[in-house]
């Protein structure tokens, strides 16, 4: 089955590969450092790790670049505010964020650059706009002329025949629909950073920094851009009319756009308590795993109503999981192979690839990895689970965890796991030789530490308490 995924640029299913046959030349829109970043951002980049380890999956290599904003009005007001350059403001959230990726296990691109090293390339990018009569000075600033260039609005559909001519915004955002000559280069004003540049002191404006940075380490067309549905206009328009106007050719292939998150129904705001970064939801008690499985199964085109009984559920299906993968690994099956395990296991993964080959349907690839342990659990109660089997059904499991990375426990503050063994050993002879007593005292020594202990009917299971 071919790779199909929805291309905003088109409205379409597109069948994708990379143009050279090999490598997947991606962009993603990384964050604006002013803050922590809320799990809505973080809805986005866990999609763009699920693309890029699908991507992977299917034999592809990948040349992933990341941008960090560490530069734009927000930034520089909130810096000043605080006394602070924005190199002293912006690092500690530059920081922060590449922390949350890793509680998140999201996997790093290839490269994270930040915009305050490309500002030659974005002064060359300008330059080149000029040369091509796509720009206009005004005030020390210069602008991007939306009448210069006739495929403007062709992403967000935006319907631009009756912008005012010479309207202009200086904003780095802007409301939807409003049509406007935006800034590349502005002019220096008092207590912001600026920089040298053919058109006076000053510094870029937001949109031109993505467009310099994905040309500069993907070259002039590339195969992927991501990044949230809210960055579809005016930013990733912008990218496009900046990019496509300087060098006269296709910017992305694929346009590739998470939709919303809602936090209870509604919009995330602080005002009204539904505010969450990953460091709010880990100080409540949930395991980043879960914030990462909540996040990510449900499909990235459809909107995501996260609440915090969803997380429950997100911590009970991976507890299934895992505990699904001790019985395999404990062993004590019957010799042998059962009938049809082997056909079963591997429906089970060529259900799940369906699933993600068809714009990343997590939901999907989920319920076909569910549906085997489901009817796997089955024939272990009814011991009719082979020895055979555990190996294809550990093979359902590890095609999950290559996408979904959620099996793995956690380790921050918790007794490790090869200890937890070493004492579920003990109190299993303790068991075989009558002696409850210290039976007993290494259960009551691991609910201490916050470990549940299950007995089954192959031997004892155990997780970490919620």
């Amino acid at each position: 089955m071919s790779f199909q995924l929805y291309n905003t640029l088109t409205r379409s299913l597109d069948e994708f590969a990379p143009s050279d046959g090999k490598t997947v030349r991606m962009y993603s829109c990384g964050p604006t450092v002013y803050n922590y970043a809320h799990i809505g951002n973080l809805r986005t980049f866990t999609f763009q790790d699920i693309l890029r380890r699908t991507l992977r999956r299917r034999g592809w290599t990948l040349q992933h670049v990341m941008n960090i904003t560490d530069v734009d009005d927000k930034i520089i007001d909130n810096a000043n505010k605080a006394g602070q350059s924005i190199g002293e403001y912006t690092g500690p959230y530059r920081d922060a964020f590449l922390e949350d990726c890793d509680s998140l296990r999201l996997e790093r691109p290839e490269k994270i650059t930040p915009a305050t090293e490309h500002i030659e390339e974005m002064v060359d990018l300008i330059s080149r706009m000029a040369a091509n009569g796509h720009t206009y000075q005004s005030e020390g600033s210069t602008y991007f002329k939306i009448a210069s260039f006739p495929q403007y609005g062709r992403l967000s559909r935006l319907d631009v025949k009756g912008i005012q001519a010479g309207a202009r915004v200086d904003n780095d955002e802007y409301e939807k629909d409003d049509a406007r000559d935006f800034a590349l280069w502005k002019a220096s004003k008092p207590g912001e950073p600026a920089w040298d540049s053919p058109f006076g002191p000053g510094r870029p404006g937001w949109h031109i920094e993505c467009s310099a940075m994905a040309m500069t380490h993907l070259g002039e067309t590339f195969d992927i851009h991501t990044g949230g549905v809210d960055l579809a206009f005016p930013h990733h328009e912008n990218e496009i009319a900046q990019s496509e106007s300087a060098t006269g050719k296709t910017f992305a292939r694929f346009w590739v756009h998470a939709e919303h998150l809602l936090v209870d129904g509604q919009k995330m705001s602080k005002s009204l308590g539904n505010f969450y970064t990953l460091r709010d939801l880990v100080a409540k008690g949930y395991p980043a795993e879960a914030v990462r499985y909540l996040l990510c199964s449900t499909p990235h085109r459809k909107q995501l109503n996260f609440t915090l009984d969803g997380l429950k559920g997100a911590v009970t299906a991976i507890e299934r999981l895992r505990n699904f993968e001790r019985r395999l690994k404990a062993g004590g099956f019957p010799e042998g192979e059962g009938d049809g395990l082997r056909e079963m296991a591997a429906k089970a993964i060529a259900d799940f690839d369906a699933g993600l080959d068809d714009d990343l349907n997590t939901a999907q690839a989920l319920a076909a990895v569910f549906d085997f342990v489901r009817e796997s659990n089955i024939r272990m109660d009814a011991g009719k689970f082979f020895e055979g089997d555990a190996a294809p059904a550990l093979e359902v499991l590890d095609a999950m965890e290559s996408i979904f990375a959620v099996l793995a426990v956690s380790k921050e503050g918790k007794m490790p796991a090869d200890e937890i063994e070493k004492l579920l050993e003990e109190r299993t002879m303790a068991r075989k030789e009558k002696n409850y007593a210290r039976s007993d005292e290494i259960r009551d020594q691991l609910a201490e530490q916050g470990v549940v202990i299950q007995d089954g009917p192959t031997g004892p299971t155990w997780h970490y308490a919620d």
